[in-house]
């Protein structure tokens, strides 16, 4: 079983942590705060043309 003493396996890890900050610190600057607002008048009559029909 791969441990950290392997440098592979230490060299991935740290690609993976700094890819994960990167991602939060994106999703944090530019997404965090958009907000969707749904006409549930649009949704109702989707769904209702969904299930008459099926998908």
């Amino acid at each position: 079983m791969p441990t950290l003493k392997n440098p592979l396996v230490k060299k991935l890890a740290v690609v993976l942590l700094i890819k994960l900050v990167v991602l939060v610190a994106l999703w944090w600057g530019f997404v965090r705060d958009q907000r969707v607002t749904v006409n549930t008048n649009t949704v109702a009559a989707q769904l209702a043309g969904w299930l008459r029909f099926g998908a």
